[in-house]
């Protein structure tokens, strides 16, 4: 019996939804505006998906233009700093046999270490300054 008294009493048929307030019946003129508004947004929501697609595709050609140049950089300045590594090297090499052979004469050897590292010194400091008009610091 309880079971009877929970069943719906519409006998098959779907539960009546609350009415809504039904909006007012818009004029002929009201409906045309009504479609040109609809048609702007929806040109409006073309044009903005359109520049978003722009920007992306800028933003991947911009990013692989900086990697691109990022390489470029990073071989000339491999390219730059070997003979600078050379003259490192060279200098090393020459103050141990100088100093061997040289006994007391520092001075000499002074003056041929402190010639090939102001050249090497003007040579980085040029490298350097290349490199900072480069990524415009």
């Amino acid at each position: 019996m309880a079971r009877a008294a929970t069943k719906s009493r519409t006998k098959g048929r779907p539960a009546r939804r609350p009415s809504r307030a039904r909006r007012p019946l818009l004029s002929g003129e009201a409906k045309v505006a009504y479609g040109e508004v609809q048609t702007g947004l929806r040109g409006l929501a073309r044009s903005i998906s359109e520049i978003q697609r722009t920007f992306r595709g800028a933003e991947r050609r911009i990013e692989a233009d900086a990697r691109a140049r990022v390489q470029a950089l990073r071989k000339e300045a491999r390219e730059q700093l070997r003979p600078l590594i050379d003259k490192q090297r060279e200098v090393g090499r020459v103050l141990a046999s100088l100093g061997k052979a040289a006994g007391d004469s520092w001075q000499d050897l002074r003056r041929s270490a402190e010639g090939i590292l102001n050249d090497a010194r003007a040579t980085a400091a040029t490298v350097v300054e290349r490199f900072r008009s480069a990524l415009g610091s």
